[in-house]
């Protein structure tokens, strides 16, 4: 009776946790491969790997059970969920937001230099006239604040959103010592390279 309690319930739910870390571990890895941070993504694979072998071996010693597989393919669902939304809440990097705007755009470029955003402005030529296309570097954890800023001056704006590999950290006007020492950090890592 253990043995079968053991095998049909703990084991799939063991499967199950393990495959959220490993994948979780995963999508962390691949932003901090897109980032060019070279210790922290062997590191992350390293674990990664290690944990994906346990799962695997799993699965392997119980090949006749439909109940390991669907641990295993559910705790992958989830861990792509659980990983999106340790990646959101890590705020890491920066984001380039191009605004096109028709209508006059002076408060909303005022309120993103009263934010510390950078802006670049330039004349363009839309499909229905002249327009002002403004990119401005903001930092991930700041966004929403600067979707407010153009849904309050500009609603009918068009904007998009890149995630940025690199940014220079001396763009950002008055930024304070515990910003400047992270970058620092930041810094020491990505010269590792």
């Amino acid at each position: 009776m253990e043995s079968i309690s053991i095998n049909l319930i703990l084991l799939p739910l063991a499967i199950f946790f393990i495959r959220i870390i490993d994948v979780s571990l995963g999508t962390i890895r691949i932003i901090f491969i897109n980032r060019g941070v070279k210790v922290v993504s062997a590191l992350l694979g390293f674990v990664e790997i290690l944990v994906w072998l346990f799962a695997v071996t799993q699965i392997i010693q119980n090949l006749n059970s439909p109940i390991h597989y669907i641990a295993y393919a559910a705790g992958f669902g989830m861990g792509n969920f659980v990983g999106v939304s340790i990646e959101k809440k890590l705020s890491y990097g920066h984001r380039i937001i191009t605004i096109i705007t028709q209508i006059d755009s002076t408060k909303l470029i005022e309120s993103f230099k009263r934010l510390k955003y950078g802006v670049t402005v330039i004349r363009g030529e839309g499909k229905n006239g002249p327009v002002k296309i403004i990119f401005s570097i903001v930092k991930k954890n700041q966004v929403a604040r600067a979707i407010e800023a153009i849904k309050q001056f500009n609603p009918n704006a068009f904007y998009t959103m890149e995630d940025i590999k690199m940014v220079r950290e001396d763009v950002y006007e008055g930024e304070n010592k515990k910003t400047k020492l992270s970058a620092i950090g930041r810094a020491f890592f990505q010269k590792r390279k």
